[in-house]
């Protein structure tokens, strides 16, 4: 069994830590990943905007610890850069690392940074994370019950030059964490399919971090994926009555069969947040993760569909994009 995960923070954790990534103590390391059948992960370089006043040298210094944590275990994992790469690596028995960026502000506005980015091997990256930047405005995850969508304020015109220049290089867009109106500015604006890393169903969890169905429609109809978050407060619909949330099987199946009807079974994916999000998870480790495939069959999902969710239509997106 093969399973790609779009996100996971946990290189903050090994960079924060000291830590090595082939048996961190959080949700993911490479010791579970290799145990569950791990074919990709999406490493994530997150830079909370309020909390550094030089977003691009704290992206930098993290894509220097990552690429030290794959040099050292480099019998397990590898970077890759294209899709060859991804073939290669599972020919040879070896998982593959995707480097992206949580935080569009960590290239301060600079196209010049972008290409860095890419030169240093970044092939996805979000244009914001819950503040607004240069580039783009969040939904109000910090309002009453579950949030408030942003209806008004997008893409800003900095934003738009960094759409076209993320695809002319091969850096997929993705739109998890972007408001409701910078969602359909990329919509409008974007001439290749886009992803949600990791981002749920709105109509299951009503969090404004979720996806509408017309947004979930539309992410399909453009041939791209959005990844399951395993986030309690994502997932669960109890979160807007003040309730604890928890992150359950059940529900997360819930979500899966709301986005694959909503957009396709051949837009749903994985994005686990790993790292990123608090432990009140059924799915506790990526050790776990055999444990989703046997409930989305339970669920009702065919072994094909299944497949396809954990690993195939992430991967037919990177041979497309990549």
């Amino acid at each position: 069994m093969n399973f790609v995960d779009l996100h996971c923070d946990t290189i903050c954790l090994v960079m924060n830590k000291g830590q090595n990534l082939r048996d961190s103590s959080g949700h993911l390391n490479l010791r579970r990943m290799k145990e569950a059948g791990y074919c990709l992960q999406t490493f994530a370089m997150f830079v909370p905007l309020r909390r550094t006043n030089a977003p691009c040298k704290l992206a930098l210094d993290m894509i220097d610890a990552y690429q030290e944590q794959l040099r050292q275990n480099e019998d397990l994992i590898r970077p890759v850069y294209c899709w060859e790469e991804i073939q290669k690596n599972k020919k040879e028995g070896k998982m593959s690392a995707l480097l992206s960026l949580e935080e569009g502000e960590i290239c301060e506005g600079s196209l010049e940074n972008l290409e860095n980015f890419y030169r240093l091997g970044v092939r996805m990256m979000t244009f914001t994370w819950n503040y607004d930047n240069s580039l783009a405005a969040p939904n109000d995850v910090r309002g009453p019950g579950f949030g408030r969508p942003q209806l008004e304020r997008g893409l800003t015109p900095k934003g738009l030059e960094f759409l076209a220049r993320m695809e002319q290089l091969g850096i997929v867009v993705d739109v998890s964490h972007l408001g409701d109106r910078g969602f359909y500015d990329v919509c409008e604006h974007a001439t290749k399919p886009f992803i949600a890393s990791h981002s749920n169903a709105r109509s299951v969890c009503g969090h404004v971090r979720n996806l509408t169905d017309d947004m979930l429609r539309k992410i399909g109809e453009r041939g791209g994926v959005a990844g399951l978050n395993f986030c309690a407060d994502f997932v669960d619909p109890e979160g807007e009555s003040g309730k604890r949330t928890f992150s359950s099987l059940e529900y997360l199946v819930r979500h899966a069969r709301h986005m694959a009807n909503a957009g396709g079974i051949e837009s749903v994916a994985l994005g686990s947040d790993y790292d990123g999000i608090e432990d009140s998870l059924e799915l506790s480790n990526c050790s776990k993760m055999p444990l989703l495939a046997e409930a989305l069959k339970k669920g009702g999902f065919t072994e094909s569909q299944v497949d396809k969710i954990l690993s195939e239509n992430a991967m037919r997106l990177f041979r497309e994009l990549l």
